[in-house]
């Protein structure tokens, strides 16, 4: 069976081939960067070889798909129709999640929330309609971020705002990073070898957020209705005061466009240092005295940990927690920082294993009762095994 799973973003396209016939076997990936411009960058990969890195004119998605295929079709494909599926790790949708059939319903749930995910939706909707045009007889399957946090209580995904919201609207948290943070609670099973442990599972990338895991299943997680809460992330601010754009708005003029973009892709990592939403380039700049960067470097940390402190009380424990994503998994830094002070609860880094840390790697210092990890998060085999699944499902129907 091969399933080609993609994963868009506003700008870029990442790309995997998998054959899951009797195993696991990855035949090619590729990452596009800068879709839409014409200076776009695209590595692709066969399995058993190097990668071959190019800079070409990307304008849109369609030349993105069509420049994805001719190169699978080189060596992995002998046709785009032997593909069993094209499955797509999707973010969010009105009233849908878990693991769906992407037909006009449903992007048309994504569409209703284009507003909440702006980020997110909008791509993801185009990129699916130029595959579905590309391979009109190959199913599109999307596995919904959301999925993994169906289990939290309601205690959890409540908020404190007139009931009627979450009645009539749906509004609630929800939760996201699903692949990654499912991927990373079976991974860190695994290199323990037991389920029965409460798991924080920190997702820090570009984007980031925290799980709260109880024998595998998501008890409490720090995004929410959007993807524009919990930790600070590159370009978006995080947890706010919900009165500051009320105030910018009311006492200073500002307007619902320009709040939108401040806080969408001006804040968080970029805003707070002034400098970059690329934490390598802030870690530099705050070690060259830049004050800004020194405090956005801070703020990141204490914010993580914080998170990693509540939910050790909110799961009455912790017995293991895992870094993972870009900065999760490369950046000792910022695990080092999230994990100062924590000894009271029985969590100790092994801080020269921290500095040369692997993927997949115990960090854990003696005397710790809660093991610590980097793990290199695989979301692509986890939307690949539910589509997988769904597909099965289907033909037992």
């Amino acid at each position: 069976m091969k399933i080609l799973v993609c994963n868009v973003g506003s700008t870029s396209l990442k790309y995997r081939l998998f054959d899951l016939t009797s195993g696991e076997e990855t035949l090619s990936e590729g990452r596009m960067e800068r879709v839409g411009t014409q200076a776009g960058a695209w590595s692709h990969k066969n399995a058993g070889q190097e990668a071959v890195k190019q800079t070409l004119p990307i304008p849109d998605y369609a030349t993105g798909i069509r420049l994805m295929q001719e190169a699978l079709l080189v060596k992995t494909l002998d046709s785009m129709e032997s593909l069993d599926c094209v499955a797509f790790k999707v973010v969010h949708a009105q009233g849908v999640t878990g693991v769906q059939l992407l037909d006009e319903s449903v992007l048309s749930a994504m569409a209703a929330f284009k507003t909440v995910a702006p980020s997110h939706n909008p791509p993801y909707i185009a990129a699916i309609r130029q595959f579905q045009q590309a391979l009109p007889n190959t199913p599109m399957i999307g596995s919904f971020e959301t999925g993994f946090h169906a289990t939290m209580p309601p205690k959890a995904y409540l908020y404190s705002v007139p009931i009627s919201l979450y009645k009539e609207h749906a509004i609630r948290r929800y939760g996201f990073h699903g692949a990654s943070h499912e991927y990373v609670t079976t991974r860190t099973s695994e290199l323990m070898g037991r389920t029965d442990i409460k798991l924080i599972s920190c997702h820090l990338g570009g984007s980031g957020s925290l799980c709260a895991v109880v024998n595998g299943k998501s008890l409490d997680t720090n995004l929410g209705f959007s993807l524009q809460c919990g930790i600070m992330h590159n370009n978006r601010c995080g947890d706010i005061d919900p009165y500051i754009p009320i105030y910018l708005m009311k006492d200073f003029g500002y307007s619902l466009a320009q709040i939108e973009t401040m806080l969408n892709k001006e804040s968080g990592l970029l805003g707070m240092s002034g400098v970059s939403n690329d934490l390598r380039d802030v870690e530099l700049a705050a070690e060259t005295g830049n004050e800004d960067a020194q405090n956005a470097v801070d703020s990141y940390c204490y914010q993580i940990q914080k998170q990693i402190g509540s939910y050790a009380a909110a799961m009455g424990g912790v017995d293991a927690i895992s870094f993972a994503g870009g900065i999760g998994e490369n950046s000792a830094l910022v695990r080092r920082k999230a994990l100062e002070g924590l000894e009271f609860m029985g969590v100790s880094l092994d801080i020269a294993k921290n500095e040369t840390a692997k993927p997949d790697c115990e960090l854990t210092g003696e005397g710790s009762r809660a093991r610590i990890f980097a793990i290199a998060t695989n979301e692509e085999i986890v939307v690949a095994r539910k589509a997988k699944a769904y597909l099965a499902s289907r033909t037992q129907a």
